[in-house]
């Protein structure tokens, strides 16, 4: 254990900053520090000393713009190289930076521009740069820099910013500011996607942030030649935490601007880390079982290999490779080739920013890949806690970082102390008053606990626990999980508040629904009537009806409604990190949740 100890110290890095993690990245010559790929060349590798002048150039034009201690200055774009270099130049002139979604309309960003009060905005396209110029009016903006070399009345163009640095040149004072910015000065302000209500902007100081980055990654042994690709939204504070921790560690970062393209970048990059949320590994598992399904043949040989995998998942979960024959013919068979979807070199499978699920965790582990989930927010920038190769335990979110103190209240709720929570909401006293307690603990809103080896569980947010009308409470997530590990469920939101009983709204799977009709003879029409038909409707019923075989009777779902849309985030439903927006999804389909309950409003006695 004292040997263990040891190395784990010996691991943790010592970072105060942010600039501390720039510095890092960019202190010895390295060929390959990022990846970008171009269309006429495929991937190109950018060097550490390139990624220098490339920040010093951009850091060098704030400076000139009279940005500096406290401005704030926003990034609207998609993941690029871009994007990390305006991020590390404006903290290293001591600016606040505010991430925002690309996705978002322009009234939106228009909002939180406002509310920041930013000078400056990087934009990666003309797309997001018209977006910008409708609403600039309503900002305090003073420069728009647009990434991609476009016509842009009143821009600057990310690239006419390069000439300010050349090739191997150091720039003392600029380093010297840079490491003069401290640990508690504020670096970002992220406004937070509102999964049930308006968003606030989280203030994150450098302390908190690297703070974190020393003690996330101290067990998994990252080493110069892994490489990872990053296209979870950097406006997102789990992608953006990684990418800081992999700089840290000199591992090389591609970055991918589109997820269409994450399919062809992984068999491109061949990374060597892969994180994702809990919906991409759904997506690859669904992907999977589609392809199995369209041939009896390899549906079987599937459930074949499923099931070893099942009778080796002890091994998997500790790291080991299994030797017995039956898992190593359907490794050849099966497994190798579901790696071979994440490029085949994965050593680290991670997954955070919302439940993994149980039912995800064991399919995964029955062919081989042991994902290691994590948990954590916004406002501690955000982990929590996080399963390691030498600390594991499936269901669980792996055990509190040691530098994070936690105690589970009475009614369930996590409450955490540490140098990574934030230091409250910008410009919201109040509800930065009520999210600590009176002793100073932050109430994080989920449901826990720990057990007796330390390993933290998360049931569910507390606002979104739903209490039934007899009294009982009922955690949504987990029972959504296990719908959603059927092929034909994209997406299930429970639902119930104050009824007698839980409903679900189910979010079909559309192409592997529309598959399974046309194999079944159903004609493949309007989605409005493929969802109502009879045959169809039975079939989810009998999902519906496993799944309320594992549940306490008063948890399961008596009645439920396929909807014709596949959520997404474009439509408003999945938050950025592709969770539920219930408030979002409560709205606009309160007929059919008033459905589920009108013979509840009959039966009431009138008042």
């Amino acid at each position: 254990m004292g040997l263990a100890l040891d190395r784990l110290k010996s691991a943790v890095l010592n970072l105060k900053t942010i600039n501390d993690i720039f510095f890092t990245a960019v202190a010895s010559e390295r060929p390959e520090c990022m990846r970008v790929h171009a269309e006429a060349s495929g991937w190109q590798p950018v060097s550490s000393a390139e990624v220098y002048r490339r920040v010093l150039a951009v850091a060098r034009s704030l400076r000139a713009w009279g940005i500096g201690k406290g401005d704030r200055v926003a990034l609207l774009a998609e993941n690029r190289w871009e994007w990390a270099v305006a991020d590390f130049a404006a903290l290293a002139v001591g600016a606040v930076d505010v991430p925002i979604y690309p996705t978002l309309l322009g009234e939106q960003i228009a909002a939180l521009l406002a509310d920041s009060g930013a000078r400056v905005i990087f934009v990666s396209s003309a797309a997001q740069y018209e977006k910008i110029a409708a609403v600039r009016g309503r900002t305090q903006l003073e420069r728009i820099v647009v990434m991609d070399d476009v016509a842009a009345p009143g821009a600057t163009l990310f690239s006419s910013l390069m000439g300010r640095a050349s090739a191997g040149e150091r720039d003392l004072e600029f380093e010297l500011a840079a490491k003069e910015v401290a640990p508690e000065d504020l670096a970002t302000i992220i406004y937070t996607s509102g999964t049930t209500g308006e968003p606030k902007g989280v203030m994150l100081t450098h302390g908190n942030v690297a703070s974190n980055v020393n003690y996330s990654t101290a067990e998994f042994g990252f080493l110069p030649t892994d490489s990872c690709i990053s296209f979870l939204p950097l406006s997102h504070i789990t992608a953006r935490h990684l990418d800081y921790a992999l700089y840290a560690q000199h591992v090389s970062i591609a970055y991918c601007p589109q997820f269409d393209r994450l399919p062809q970048a992984m068999t491109e990059v061949r990374p060597s880390i892969f994180v994702a949320v809990p919906r991409v590994y759904e997506k690859i598992r669904q992907a999977v079982e589609q392809k199995a399904s369209l041939s009896p043949v390899k549906r079987r040989l599937l459930k074949w290999a499923l099931a070893t995998g099942r009778g080796h998942m002890a091994e998997i979960a500790a790291g080991k490779t299994p030797r017995a024959s039956a898992w190593k013919l359907a490794d050849r068979l099966i497994y190798a080739k579901i790696r071979g979807a994440f490029g085949g070199r994965v050593r680290f499978a991670i997954a955070g920013g919302a439940p993994l699920g149980l039912e995800t965790a064991g399919w995964f582990a029955s062919v081989g890949i042991r994902i290691l989930e994590g948990y954590g927010l916004t406002e501690t920038s955000p982990v929590l806690a996080l399963n390691t190769p030498v600390a594991y335990r499936m269901g669980s979110v792996g055990r509190p970082l040691p530098n994070v103190q936690c105690r589970v209240a009475e009614d369930g709720e996590l409450l955490v102390k540490g140098p990574n929570v934030f230091p409250g909401y910008w410009q919201k006293p109040e509800e930065t008053a009520g999210s600590f307690d009176a002793e100073g603990w932050f109430r994080t809103g989920d449901i826990t606990r720990l057990d007796e080896d330390g390993f933290l569980y998360v049931t569910d947010r507390k606002k979104e626990l739903l209490k039934t009308s007899g009294g009982k409470l009922i955690a949504p997530q987990p029972i959504e999980n296990k719908l959603k590990a059927h092929l034909l469920v994209a997406q299930a939101a429970l639902v119930g508040d104050r009824h007698k009983f839980a409903s679900a709204l189910i979010s079909p799977n559309f192409a592997a629904l529309e598959s399974f009709a046309a194999q079944q003879g159903i004609p493949v029409g309007p989605r409005a009537e493929l969802v109502r038909h009879p045959t169809i409707v039975a079939v989810y019923q009998a999902l519906v009806d496993e799944v309320n075989q594992t549940l306490a009777n008063f948890e399961t779902v008596k009645r439920f409604r396929l909807v014709a849309e596949e959520w997404a985030l474009e439509t408003g439903e999945l938050t950025p990190s592709l969770k539920l927006k219930r408030r979002v999804i409560n709205e606009k389909y309160a007929a059919e949740i008033a459905a589920f309950y009108a013979d509840e409003a009959v039966s009431k006695p009138a008042s």
